[in-house]
This record gives C-alpha cells, sequence and structure tokens, in this order.
C-alpha cells in the first residue's frame, strides 16, 4: 500500500483500540521480526511501554508476502484469522531434495528428470487436489514433546511426524521450464507448501524443493493492499496516528 501517487485516502490507526495491518514480509526476515519492528514503532509513536501486536499465521524467512498484522484489541481476532484460507505461488526445482524441503538447506540427495513429460507433470498434479495427507517438514515449527521440530531436525534426531489432513481447494502449474516449475495454490490452514513441493517431487519419480514463495492472500485480505515494510514504518513513525498527538504533547 504505497500511498505515494495514491488518490486513495491515507488510513488512520488506532493502535490500542485495534487496527489489522496487511503488511508485504521481505525476503530474509521471519515472522516474528516484522512484528517485533512494528511493535517497536508503535511503541516509540504512542510513547507507551506495551501494546499487544501479533500476526495471523507464519511465513518461513525465505518466504515474501502477505502477513496480517493485528494491534491492540483486535489481537482477539488472530485466532480466528488464523483459520482462514491461503494462497500462494512459488517455484519448485525438480531433480534433487533438501532436508529442510526448500533452497534454506543444502541439496542432499539428486535425481533424474529425463523421465518427466506433460503427462507425468498433470497426474502428479491431480494428486495433490481436494483433501489430501501431509507429513510437516522436520524443519518446521511444530511442538513434538515440547521441543519444535527444527530444533531436533538440527541435533539430527529421527522423529516420527503423523500426517495431517489438509485441503488444497487449487494447485496450478503455471511454468515448466526443467528444472524449475512454477506453480499457483489456495489451501486450508495448516497447510506446508514445502511439504507440497517435496511430495510433488516424489509423485514425479524423482525429487524436488521449494526455491521461491510468496502468499497473495488471507482469505479476502489480498497483497495487492498490504504495505511494504519501509512504507509501513514511515507511516507509524509520521502518518496521523490516533493518541500520537496526546503522547507528543
Amino acid at each position: 500500500m504505497d500511498m505515494e501517487g495514491d488518490d486513495q485516502p491515507v488510513p488512520r490507526y488506532d493502535f490500542r483500540a485495534g487496527a489489522t495491518l496487511l503488511v508485504d514480509k521481505p525476503q530474509g526476515w521471519t515472522s516474528f521480526d516484522v512484528v517485533n519492528k512494528v511493535r517497536y514503532k508503535i511503541k516509540h509513536r504512542l510513547k507507551v511501554k506495551k501494546i499487544k501486536v501479533g500476526h495471523s499465521g507464519t511465513l518461513d524467512p525465505m518466504a515474501t508476502g502477505l502477513l496480517v498484522l493485528c494491534t491492540g484489541k483486535f489481537t482477539k481476532k488472530l485466532n480466528d484469522l488464523q483459520g482462514l484460507s491461503k494462497s500462494y505461488t512459488g517455484t519448485m526445482f525438480i531433480g534433487a531434495t533438501t532436508p529442510s524441503y526448500d533452497a534454506e538447506s543444502e541439496i542432499q540427495e539428486r535425481f533424474p528428470t529425463d523421465h518427466i513429460t506433460p503427462e507425468i507433470i498433470e497426474q502428479a498434479r491431480q494428486q495433490f487436489t481436494g483433501k489430501i495427507q501431509q507429513v510437516p517438514p522436520m524443519f518446521s515449527a511444530i511442538k513434538v514433546d515440547g521441543q519444535p521440530l527444527y530444533k531436533k531436525a538440527r541435533k539430527g534426531e529421527i522423529v516420527e511426524v503423523e500426517p495431517r489432513d489438509v485441503e488444497i481447494f487449487s494447485f496450478k502449474i503455471t511454468r515448466v521450464e526443467l528444472p524449475e516449475i512454477d506453480f499457483e495454490v489456495s489451501c486450508s490452514k495448516g497447510t506446508y507448501i514445502r511439504s507440497l513441493a517435496h511430495d510433488f517431487g516424489i509423485a514425479l519419480q524423482s525429487g524436488a524443493y521449494l526455491t521461491a514463495l510468496r502468499r497473495t492472500k488471507v482469505g479476502d485480505f489480498d497483497i495487492k493492499n498490504a504495505w511494504s515494510l519501509d512504507n509501513l514504518v514511515e507511516f507509524i513513525e509520521n502518518g496521523p496516528v490516533i493518541g500520537a498527538e496526546k503522547a507528543a504533547e
């Protein structure tokens, strides 16, 4: 939501009463990093020691795109927002796997791709629509015995994770230039796109891992209406914020 050159009215937020902020998460940032940055800037602008800020669903550091933040009393809405469907665009590398199922870790194993035809790709795609079972990646924040899986994975521990029921509402292949395949997917909460890429590679009788991911929608919230993080920070610092006038006196 770049306000420069827009005819749209500039929003006036009341962060303590509650606000919903759509942010385009930059690559390399964790979702927690974004929440911390926004919380710090709001606290500084309002000159308060505490303000509640939370997000409606984690994005991996490698991923970019829509992060829905709530502040103040609106943080009570986060549970409902976490249940919304999500849409993504992304790229898979075909012919190799990594322990994290994405480009955040080194290639573990390589597989042939010469046999892959458009027909095989389409047959594989059809296996991942509707209700499916999915095993979350070992490098994830899901807790087993009170500890996140990624911590166990880093120690080299092997943990058997139960498959989960998720739903893929739509799964489209938008570009095939092997070893890369681009896709668009709309899915239920709890779906791991890294696992989808990994499982898609197996369905191709090869291997695959995720090299790019961008979240474009959360429910009816759309990335088109999101702030860049830099623009949001600028707005929090200098824009019309309810309560900031009194804090500045």
